[in-house]
């Protein structure tokens, strides 16, 4: 994750202290938009990583402490917070913040075959494991949600964005009323290759839930299938790595008739969701001063040209 909160060395180790950790080391992490992290590096030779909630305050970052811990009992590959004092979430500089283990292995770079298969599964298993999970959050990015961020982002598109975006709208309007049987749950909402590592073709997993999210699990299918099923700089979708990806996601949760009806459709709108995003952090950077080789900005020219791309294979 970019790194917006400026760490030293002592204000780690003072942090890590109740958490019965040594700290002889720290290393900015750059990747991702929303949070601050670090690796933290103890005397013992284990490592783990320090994430400082940038916009979520403590109530909703220990949120996803169950959530972990209940995905952990499932068998999934996900980093469950360390705990003291009966909690996980802390303050340090007035910000919530976590110490959870590092997991080791590798970005795919690109997706092999086998690896869309694994987190397609890996998917599935966690649509499946949380579709009764007793969450309430403050905020739901669902459809009405990125409706209103294209609403806020529009006038500053030009008139070619802008008829690319109201073509994406219109026809999610069109075809999501034609088939509306789209199974709704919590989804990870951010799920690419970055946020996840590999040893070989061996899932080893799955970071970053902050964006965990209530809405359609289509929509995760297609952010995920996205991007391990492209070779960028190409957008083109490999067709072979897409229908591996699908089949394994099927074997543990068959898509319904209408899913499979939209996922076009979807792999579209994701891709549309991520470019709104990508300007939507553009602007907040600008705003707020957010400079520097520490803060990355992910290209919103990348998922646009995705966005074209998809377009070409919807039909209403």
């Amino acid at each position: 994750m970019s790194v917006y909160t400026t760490l030293t060395l002592k204000e780690v180790q003072d942090f890590a202290a109740p958490y019965q950790l040594e700290v002889i080391d720290l290393i900015p992490i750059q990747g991702g938009i929303q949070n601050t992290n670090y690796f933290i590096v103890c005397k013992n030779g284990s490592q783990y990583v320090l994430t400082v909630f940038e916009e979520m305050d403590e109530q909703g970052a220990g949120e996803l402490v169950p959530v972990l811990e209940h995905l952990g009992q499932a068998g999934l590959a996900v980093p469950v917070p360390l705990s003291h004092s009966g909690k996980a979430i802390h303050s340090l500089k007035d910000k919530p913040a976590q110490i959870a283990p590092r997991m080791q292995g590798q970005h795919p770079m690109p997706a092999t075959l086998a690896q869309a298969e694994a987190i397609a599964v890996a998917q599935a298993k966690m649509h499946v494991a949380l579709q009764d999970f007793p969450l309430e959050r403050a905020e739901y990015r669902d459809h009405a949600y990125w409706l209103q961020v294209s609403r806020d982002i529009r006038p500053s598109l030009n008139d070619a964005d802008t008829m690319l975006l109201n073509n994406l709208l219109g026809l999610y309007d069109v075809l999501t009323a034609m088939y509306p049987n789209r199974p709704k749950g919590f989804i990870h909402s951010d799920l690419f290759r970055d946020n996840t590592l590999f040893d070989g073709d061996q899932l080893n997993g799955i970071l970053d839930f902050y964006e965990l999210n209530k809405d359609e699990l289509l929509f995760d299918i297609a952010i995920t299938l996205n991007d391990f099923c492209t070779e960028y700089p190409d957008v083109h979708l490999n067709e072979e790595k897409a229908i591996a990806f699908l089949n394994a996601y099927e074997t543990v949760r068959p898509l319904t008739a209408d899913e499979k009806s939209c996922l076009e459709l979807y792999l579209a709108m994701a891709a549309g969701r991520f470019w709104m995003m990508r300007l939507q952090v553009a602007q907040k950077n600008a705003a707020q001063g957010r400079t520097g080789n520490d803060i990355l900005q992910k290209n919103p020219d990348e998922m646009r040209n995705m966005l074209i791309e998809r377009l070409k294979f919807v039909t209403a």
